[in-house]
């Protein structure tokens, strides 16, 4: 026969105490399990169809992130570059950089009113873009150095962060830095997540990119490689201040890439992303190197969410490089084909 003691009130609050402060624990440690399980199970690259040329991205990161695994590269030497224009934001109708520079021509040109009567600054004035983007390049170039020279860095990040607050593409009429990639930001987001660092290798003027890419894409500006303009530090008003000249220093597009990814980063990409001609010295060095390797070539397919063209175009001109993606198994991403949505604004249709 056994027989019920009560318990002491103090003894009977002192397990109550106890048992909340275990259940407390348990349902922490069970939420913490519930709150993980989402996380782990997103799917990366969302706005991609299920293509081969994913899961051609997928294998590949999941190969050199898995430790143990025969492709298993240290996050040390995880570095992925891309190309910018056309790579990671629309390049039509013309690079939105060459558009800057016509938009600064118009700012200009009451203080160089011999400019209206001179190349290239005629063209930019007319908007006409097939002088700007014919021949060798050299109108293109001189039209850069005396519209993006001339400034401070700081002035001039201020100047282009203030044009693409108030000017609108001529097509979609909507900022310019609207028109970057959905699917490519959750590449950049998914090689982030696999402990790789990302870098944008870019003909484009590099102070250029630096005044809004990391706001965009979330590269550091030490991580931004683009074409350069001489500078020179000075003094005013008793502050030292980079003052960017009215000449380029380095152009960096075809070969050249290679030279200032070395110079900048030390180590061999082993992953590249362009989309021309212009980014196929990028992607033949980065495939060149042992272990394993990925390029990928953006290929502008869409006439009607983007444009479609390659082989003929003077803005983007794919030729050699597919020639060379064929030959030597690079992936090719079909816009058409690939990529559920082209632009982030699409997501909220």
């Amino acid at each position: 026969m056994s027989v019920a003691v009560p318990l002491h009130p103090a003894t009977f609050k002192r397990i109550q105490v106890l048992h909340r402060t275990w259940l407390r624990h348990v349902l922490t440690a069970w939420f913490a399990c519930v709150a993980i399980v989402p996380l782990a199970a997103a799917e990366p690259l969302a706005s991609w169809n299920h293509s081969a040329t994913r899961q051609q991205i997928v294998t590949f990161v999941t190969a050199v992130s898995t430790r143990g695994g025969p492709d298993f590269v240290p996050e040390s030497q995880r570095i992925a570059v891309f190309d910018n224009d056309g790579t990671l934001w629309s390049e039509r109708p013309i690079y939105f950089q060459l558009q800057y520079s016509i938009h600064r021509t118009h700012q200009l040109v009451d203080k160089h009113p011999e400019w209206r009567q001179q190349q290239p600054f005629q063209a930019a004035l007319s908007n006409d873009i097939a002088t700007l983007t014919g021949g060798d390049g050299k109108l293109f170039t001189q039209l850069t150095e005396a519209t993006l020279g001339g400034t401070s860095i700081t002035d001039f990040h201020a100047a282009v962060n203030r044009w693409l607050a108030t000017s609108r593409h001529p097509r979609f009429k909507r900022p310019y830095t609207d028109l970057v990639f959905q699917p490519m930001l959750e590449l950049l987001a998914y090689l982030k997540a696999n402990r790789f660092r990302t870098y944008i290798v870019s003909g484009g003027d590099l102070e250029f990119m630096r005044a809004w890419a990391t706001r965009v894409y979330g590269i550091p500006p030490e991580q931004i490689i683009g074409s350069r303009m001489k500078t020179r530090l000075v003094r005013k008003n008793g502050k030292a201040v980079f003052e960017r000249l009215t000449e380029i220093e380095f152009f960096n597009n075809a070969a050249g890439k290679p030279v200032s990814i070395r110079r900048a980063i030390g180590r061999r990409p082993i992953a590249a992303f362009g989309n021309s001609d212009g980014d196929l010295h990028m992607l033949s060095w980065t495939t060149s190197g042992t272990g394993r390797r990925l390029a990928a070539i953006i290929r502008h397919t869409d006439a009607q969410r983007e444009w479609d063209y390659d082989r003929k175009s003077r803005i983007g001109h794919l030729d050699k490089a597919l020639d060379e993606a064929a030959r030597n198994r690079w992936t090719v991403v079909d816009m058409k084909r690939d990529w559920k949505v082209v632009y982030p604004f699409e997501l909220a249709k």
